[in-house]
């Protein structure tokens, strides 16, 4: 299928190409959709760049539509890591007649990315986005796991029209559903309605405060790792890291943090798509905020081109097994070590006529320290949220 048509070429005109090495820059090495007719081709690429300069669904963040541009040139500007990067920069998507014909535009684009096993990078926009990211696996028949990072959940209503903080009731009751797990990380109590946090427990959904993720960062890593999508809001990160959003908070993620979880995503072998949503250049101060985003979306590349490769289990003698009992060997947990990563994962039992449906789902990534709490007979609570589901 010929995706060109949904794009129009980005117009990049500044490149700073002074001092050593001008041809190591991102801007001299992805291949960029810049001239009509010029569509870059995709062979041999890992690595899609989409603008969607899209915030009719704002709320309260109109002006978001204009971030891709501002990112770009930060993001060509910087150098590229220690590795050969095969990124293409495909443009912007077209914005529809309606919302939803790019929404749609989105979603072919994305599900055409997919089937080649190209990861779609989007630059928003605003993060309602992200449903029409979800459509795309849609069309792959596969059940995914998606990851936001956000100050809330974005829930909303069912009956509600969609909008940039109401859309992942659309997700969720979506038909056919596709979605296994949802993971927040880093929400703000006092954002988020406790009838909201009640429901994301019964569903047995992840969702952590930005206070226990704080302190216990290394601790993203699995669930990010855990994602087939990841969705990240930039009013996340605090006001004075990331002014360049209407409802940036005083509270947040320092940007560090920001982009240490955006490698975390860049490294997971699971993930097959990310998004970076709600800059608005109306509210940023000297390209702070458009800067950051770019240094996410390069610590996101260099983590891709640092993956592991050692997930799903393929090879036996590659993983250290350890098997632990729980509660007089009611529970026994299967925990797996890669050799190669010290990463490690926990097999949750999964019925034999479900396993091929969930055949991703019941292996799940995890840290030592929840290998130590099953030590002392105490049940993981995300090995656990993950039994409910398959049982």
């Amino acid at each position: 299928m010929d995706i060109s048509i949904y794009f129009e070429p980005v117009e990049i005109n500044e490149f700073d190409n002074e001092g050593e090495s001008p041809h190591e820059k991102l801007g001299n090495i992805i291949l960029s959709y810049t001239n009509e007719g010029n569509f870059p081709l995709l062979e041999g690429v890992d690595i899609a760049i989409i603008g969607v300069k899209e915030d009719r669904n704002s709320k309260n963040n109109s002006g978001s539509a204009t971030a891709p541009d501002h990112v770009r040139n930060y993001l060509y500007k910087l150098y590229q890591g220690n590795y050969k990067t095969r990124i293409a920069d495909l443009g912007n998507i077209k914005s529809g007649w309606e919302v939803n014909d790019t929404y749609f535009a989105v979603k072919t684009v994305v599900s055409e990315l997919l089937k080649a096993h190209i990861i779609p990078v989007i630059i928003g926009g605003t993060q309602d986005i992200t449903y029409a990211n979800y459509l795309a696996y849609e069309n792959l028949g596969q059940i995914i796991n998606i990851t936001s990072i956000d100050s809330g959940f974005d829930l909303g209503k069912a009956e509600q029209e969609i909008n940039s903080k109401a859309f992942l009731s659309k997700i969720i009751m979506h038909q056919p559903n596709f979605l296994f797990n949802y993971t927040n990380i880093g929400y703000q109590t006092y954002f988020v309605d406790q009838d909201a946090v009640d429901l994301m427990n019964k569903l047995y959904f992840d969702v952590y405060r930005l206070g226990y993720i704080r302190a216990n960062l290394e601790e993203v890593e699995p669930y990010v790792r855990n994602a087939d999508l990841v969705s990240f809001d930039i009013s996340s990160i605090r006001q004075s890291e990331a002014p360049g959003n209407a409802d940036a908070s005083p509270n947040g993620f320092f940007g560090e943090e920001a982009c240490q979880i955006s490698r975390y995503a860049g490294l997971s072998d699971k993930l097959t798509s990310v998004g970076f949503y709600e800059l608005n250049p109306v509210y940023d101060k000297s390209g702070q905020t458009a800067h950051l985003v770019a240094q996410m979306i390069w610590y996101f590349i260099d983590g891709f081109y640092n993956r592991k490769q050692d997930f799903p289990l393929k090879e036996k003698e590659a993983y250290l097994k350890y098997r632990v009992s729980i509660n007089n060997h009611k529970y026994e947990i299967v925990f797996y070590k890669s050799k190669k990563s010290d990463r490690w994962w926990m097999e949750v039992p999964c019925p034999t006529n479900l396993q091929s449906k969930y055949e991703r789902h019941y292996l799940v990534p995890c840290s030592y320290k929840e290998y130590q709490v099953a030590l002392k007979e105490e049940m993981p609570d995300r090995w656990w949220q993950v039994y409910q589901k398959l049982m």
